[in-house]
């Protein structure tokens, strides 16, 4: 009985088992077949709209700018030499570091007292040659004259003997008489000859006389030169550099002084690519005359300085690539020769361009632009020039068109957008900030102590800094010099 009683036992619980398992297994389907039927009944997807900014474009003239990094230099620099010898006996107030001197000035004097014998004794040789010229001209008069009195004198005896043969043909004289008066006519004659001879030695000797004469003047010339030589005169008007002399020093011919530089003669050197060099050339390959600006960044405050290039150079230059252009800048006050500065050149002006900001245009070359009923299109363009944050392009169709301000992976041509079109709002002011009594005056005293900042610069600094509330980009630009 007990056997019999477990068995039923047993048979119950399996039977409750399986009776379990298949209410789970229908439950399971039940979901499965609800979710089926839940997936069939869900509403389409609608299509997903971006909206993006674009921007019109309209074919202009635009002027393309350059932009090179180049540096000021001086078109006019001199190297002061010592000509003479000797110990410096006067130095000019103005002979130092950045002093300024005009044309002619004196600068220094050395010891004159050996220049200063030296002329004396060739001015004492000039007046012995002036002597010997004089001595060699009277000598040469009284030649002559001897010659003429003893031409006339052999005249006389060729008269006497012609007389002679006159009366020994008629028989009067004596053949005695003849052979005296021939003797004396020949006589006669050979003191002439005797007397050419001394003039002629005369004229060498006033020849001889005027070249010693030649020879003291150039030596007094050269005298002279040498004393002038003691005293160094500024050539032009300019700013003296590198100076190495004090007075009482002794300094040695052709010994470096000092640099001159002129200031008012500045240009400004800058590379670029060949490809950049080519667009500045004219029809003949010749550089055009594109105008230049110089931007320097002064402690906050651009200096600027307008000019025209001037020239390029030979060479390519060792190790160097492109091409090295010069340009003469005009008035570049604020400026000096070894600032490094950022140069804008004008190039050309090219018709009938757009203008685009470059995140615009893709690496193929494309821009997406407004179709029907706002849907994008890509149009192929040709990138001319690039301008900072800017490209000017051209291409078919474009013209009065809506253009993507920036492209994204997730546009592309066929996706419908909303366009946002910019506004005719003013421009925004820029941002201004108030100062504290202790950082108003730490920026004011700092202005006030830099000496390469122009005088109309430090004041139109100082007249903004004064006001209750100061640009901000100009507080930054002193503060980051500052190293605040």
């Amino acid at each position: 009985m007990r056997f019999l009683r477990q068995s039923l036992m047993g048979l119950v619980l399996a039977a409750l088992s399986l009776g379990l398992l298949a209410f789970a297994v229908q439950m399971v389907g039940s979901a499965i077949q609800a979710q089926l039927a839940l997936e069939q009944t869900k509403p389409p997807a609608r299509e997903r709209v971006f909206a993006v900014s674009v921007v019109r474009a309209e074919p202009r003239t635009e002027t393309p700018v350059l932009e090179s990094f180049g540096e000021v230099r001086s078109r006019r620099t001199l190297e002061l030499r010592a000509a003479a010898t000797g110990r410096v006996i006067e130095l000019s107030d103005v002979f130092e570091d950045g002093g300024e001197v005009t044309a002619g000035q004196v600068l220094l004097r050395i010891d004159p007292a050996d220049a200063q014998a030296d002329m004396e004794r060739a001015e004492a040789d000039l007046l012995d040659a002036e002597a010997e010229v004089r001595d060699a001209e009277r000598g040469l008069i009284l030649a002559r004259d001897e010659e003429a009195a003893a031409q006339d004198q052999a005249n006389l005896r060729q008269r006497a003997f012609v007389r002679q043969q006159d009366l020994a043909s008629r028989g009067v004289g004596t053949a005695a008489a003849v052979e005296d008066a021939e003797l004396s006519a020949a006589s006669a004659r050979q003191s002439v000859l005797s007397r050419r001879l001394a003039v002629a030695q005369a004229e060498a000797r006033v020849d001889q006389a005027q070249t010693r004469l030649a020879r003291a003047r150039i030596a007094l010339d050269d005298a002279q030169r040498m004393l002038d030589d003691t005293t160094v005169t500024a050539p032009f008007d300019g700013t003296l550099s590198a100076t190495d002399v004090v007075q009482g020093r002794l300094i040695a011919a052709n010994e470096k002084l000092a640099d001159l530089i002129d200031p008012g003669a500045l240009e400004v050197s800058f590379r670029v690519s060949t490809a950049q060099y080519s667009r500045i050339l004219g029809p003949e390959g010749n550089l055009i005359n594109a105008q230049v600006e110089a931007i320097l960044d002064v402690s906050g405050v651009d200096l600027t300085a307008r000019g025209v290039i001037s020239r390029a150079s030979a060479g390519v230059g060792e190790t160097q690539t492109g091409r090295l252009v010069f340009a003469r800048l005009d008035a570049a006050p604020g400026f000096k020769p070894g600032d490094f500065v950022t140069v804008q050149v004008e190039e050309p002006p090219l018709q009938q361009v757009i203008r685009l900001p470059a995140s615009a245009v893709d690496a193929q070359g494309t821009v997406l632009v407004l179709g029907e009923e706002d849907r994008l299109e890509a149009v192929e363009v040709q990138l001319l020039r690039r301008q900072g944050d800017d490209v000017l392009v051209r291409g078919r169709n474009l013209a009065g068109r809506d253009v993507v301000e920036a492209r994204s992976p997730l546009l592309g041509a066929g996706i419908r957008v909303r366009p946002l079109r910019p506004t005719d709002a003013a421009p925004s002011e820029p941002e201004m900030v108030e100062l504290t009594a202790e950082r108003r005056a730490r920026l004011v005293a700092f202005v006030e102590g830099n000496q390469r900042m122009p005088a109309e610069a430090k004041a139109r600094v100082l007249a903004r800094l004064s006001e209750d509330r100061v640009p901000a980009g100009m507080v930054a630009r002193l503060e980051s010099r500052m190293g605040g």
